[in-house]
Parts: C-alpha cells; sequence; structure tokens
C-alpha cells in the first residue's frame, strides 16, 4: 500500500493511511520535521495513492505517471501544489487567489479557495499541497486561513515547512502538527548510492545531511563542505578575504540571498555546538572535522558570542538586504581578521 520510491518514516506512513481510511484525518495538516528527510514525498504519496490502478502508489500505473518526471504539474485530478515564486521566494497572495505564477500567468485554473471547494474525482479527495509554507507571507497566509480553519468536505490542506516558527501563529493553531523524524543513517546513505554518491564521501556526506537528502546534488554538498572549511579557517584566524567566499550568496543562484545565507550560518551553529561537545569531553557530530574542532576547542575561547551573532543574524535575515556586512559581523565575533 506503500510507494516503493519512499524512504522511511513507515510507521507514520502507515498512520496516516489508517486515519485517511478510517476518515479520522483532519482537513488542515502542517508536516514538520528538517529540511529534506521526505515530508514533501509523503505527502503526495497520499494524493499518489488514490490515482494509482493499484491503489498503492506502484510507481509504474497510468495514474502513477502523473506524479513521475522531473517537473511535477502544480495541478492534478485531485492534487494542487502551492510553491515559492520569484527571485524572494515568497508565496503571494495573487497565487492563493488567483493562481498565478510571478509573471502573472496562469499556473492552474482556478484560485485555491475555488479549486478547493470543487467536488473531488471519484474514489478521491482533494489534496491542496503547500511546498515550504514558512514562505507564505502574512497576505498570502491570511486569505487562507478560513479555508485551513473549515475546510470543504473531503477536502485536505498539507503545509510542508522546516520552519514552523515562520509561519503565522495563527495558522499553526489551526492545523494538526505531524512531526516527523530524520532518517535513519543507513536509509539516508542507500539513497545517496542509488543517486551515485561514492563510498569515499560517506562520512562527510552523512555527517552533513543529519538523517537528510538535503545534500544529493553534489554541487549543494561541496558547497556546504566548503562553508565548513571556511569557518574552521576563519575561527582559525585566517583573513575574511581569503576565506569567506563560500560564506556570501551566489549571484547567479535563484534562492533569495536571505535563503541562501541561512545554511552557512546555521553550520557555523553546529560548529560551536560541536566545540562545546569536546569540551565536556564528548564526540562531535561533524566528526569529520574532529582534528580542526578538537585544535580550536580551548577553554579561553569564547562561544557565547559567536552563537550569538550567528542566531541575531538568522532573525534579521528575512529583513537583511547586505549579505557581506553581516557575514563580516559574525566573523568578527569569532576573532576573525576582517581585512
Amino acid at each position: 500500500m506503500f510507494s516503493p520510491d519512499i524512504v522511511g518514516h513507515q510507521a507514520l506512513r502507515q498512520r496516516l493511511l489508517e486515519r485517511l481510511q478510517g476518515g479520522r484525518i483532519r482537513g488542515s495538516l502542517l508536516f514538520t520535521g528538517p529540511e529534506g528527510i521526505g515530508k514533501r514525498r509523503v505527502a503526495l504519496e497520499l494524493a499518489q495513492r488514490e490515482l494509482c490502478l493499484r491503489r498503492c502508489a506502484c510507481g509504474e500505473c497510468e495514474g502513477c505517471r502523473m506524479f513521475s518526471g522531473e517537473e511535477l504539474p502544480f495541478e492534478l485530478p485531485n492534487l494542487l501544489r502551492i510553491t515559492p515564486e520569484g527571485k524572494a521566494g515568497v508565496i503571494r497572495i495573487d497565487q492563493i487567489r488567483e493562481g498565478l505564477d510571478s509573471n502573472n500567468q496562469p499556473r492552474f485554473s482556478r484560485g485555491v479557495i475555488e479549486w478547493a471547494a470543487l467536488a473531488p474525482a471519484m474514489g478521491c479527495h482533494r489534496w491542496v499541497l503547500v511546498e515550504e509554507a514558512h514562505r507564505l507571507n502574512e497576505s498570502s497566509g491570511n486569505i487562507l486561513l478560513k479555508t485551513l480553519e473549515e475546510p470543504p468536505q473531503d477536502t485536505h490542506f498539507i503545509l510542508v515547512t522546516h520552519r514552523p516558527e515562520a509561519l503565522l501563529q495563527t495558522i499553526r493553531s489551526r492545523c494538526e502538527r505531524i512531526p516527523f523524524a530524520p532518517l535513519i543513517p543507513r536509509e539516508a546513505w542507500a539513497v545517496a548510492q542509488r543517486n551515485g554518491w561514492q563510498e569515499a564521501d560517506h562520512e562527510r556526506w552523512s555527517a552533513l545531511g543529519e538523517g537528510s537528502l538535503r545534500f544529493l546534488e553534489e554541487a549543494t554538498f561541496r558547497r556546504a563542505e566548503a562553508q565548513v572549511e571556511a569557518w574552521l579557517a576563519l575561527m582559525g584566524g585566517r583573513s575574511f578575504g581569503e576565506s569567506a567566499d563560500p560564506l556570501l550568496p551566489e549571484k547567479e543562484s535563484t534562492l533569495a540571498q536571505g535563503e541562501q545565507l541561512r545554511q552557512p550560518l546555521e553550520l557555523l551553529l553546529r560548529l560551536l555546538a560541536d566545540l562545546a561537545r569536546i569540551r565536556a569531553g564528548e564526540a562531535p557530530a561533524l566528526m569529520p572535522w574532529r582534528e580542526g574542532l578538537t585544535a580550536l576547542a580551548t577553554p579561553e575561547w569564547n562561544l557565547k558570542a559567536p552563537q550569538e551573532a550567528a542566531l541575531q543574524a538568522l532573525r534579521h535575515l528575512p529583513r537583511n538586504l547586505s549579505p557581506e556586512p553581516l557575514i563580516r559581523e559574525v566573523a568578527l565575533s569569532i576573532g576573525a581578521e576582517t581585512k
């Protein structure tokens, strides 16, 4: 009864299926958990199973083929997908109200509220999947509220996010939260191997991924790897000009600058947490970098200042338009030479 393409979360998927079959699943769900662990894919499985000719999301039949391919349509017979748009990477009010993209071109035939109120296909529910739901702005979030509170019969909203704290509190209160745990490391690595990863990268890939599939693309992984090395270099006294390039946004990236800055700041917090672990006589989570971390874990090295600087920077990311000064300020807090 389950898609063979999804790794992990078996018990949770079983509970969702049983509740759906018993008519006990709420109209608005909030899937939360770390980034890249399969929350979106589990949400899609609920809709795919209903169109599957074998009713199991087999991945082979005509119904399942609608869910395959590199570009999943925004609208399927029982599924509507809402995703962030444009360079700013937000879900805007016109996407909810009119189904338009960033160029004001139709993505699907009706606005979300009108689509959700239509009668579902025979034997199906209607599913509205809001991907990266933390990218809803205040206006688009507010227009969803009434429908989230009282969804039409046989219609279910699933909001997927790894940052539930960024959602409006009124949205969180109207959804049942379904928490997802990270994948078991061997499950994540099995997926990586199917995607061409070799054993030489196993230790670093697993340490950085923390049970997620965020770094399946090699370029994404190599950038995260370079960011860890950059922070270690800055902590070790290297200058900002020599070391900081991997920490700054890539101009050609389609991601907003704020979203690009989030990863290096979060990696810094992980490194600082590992320094505290080493001081306490514990093993670091980022074990492949243990040697470099151990050299920095001296008692006189202040951890509190860079932790506070990184957390402050993360809080201000949505409003910050000057990435280099922000990273320089954080680097200064760890004693780096900022020339």
